[in-house]
């Protein structure tokens, strides 16, 4: 499935916020976090099957009014963050978009029934091999 990805990153919103976790001085002034925020309802790229295929696909990511929130602080630098979670942001639509192919059952081969039939009647002579004769 393709689509636009520059129409799509304008639909984009980035938030840049402070980065939790250890680090020195530097870390409690620079906001290195980067958060991503897509609205799916209100985008213009997909037609409205599309749209309904995402909010199914990605139902458990999603915030109640529809909105894809990724985040990323792997990095220290923000634009990094930002390259990431954008990357994270285009393998997740595409994955999302993805029509699974439709699984066409096989027919068993007659042999295996066959196969398959002796073997429980050689099971079957082999326990009843194994009873006490009855004496009338």
């Amino acid at each position: 499935m393709m689509f636009d990805k520059e129409t799509l990153l304008q639909e984009l919103t980035f938030k840049a916020v402070r980065s939790s976790g250890a680090g020195g001085q530097h870390v409690n002034k620079v906001s290195s976090k980067v958060e991503l925020l897509f609205n799916v309802n209100e985008t213009l790229v997909f037609n409205e099957e599309l749209k309904e295929r995402l909010l199914d696909k990605l139902q458990n990511r999603l915030t109640k009014d529809g909105v894809l929130i990724l985040q990323c602080d792997e990095s220290r630098s923000q634009h990094k963050n930002k390259e990431l979670v954008t990357e994270r942001f285009f393998e997740l639509i595409e994955t999302a978009l993805k029509v699974p192919k439709k699984r066409i059952p096989t027919k068993i081969p007659r042999a295996i029934i066959k196969k398959r039939l002796k073997s429980k009647r050689t099971q079957s002579d082999k326990k009843a091999a194994r009873k006490k004769p009855d004496i009338e």
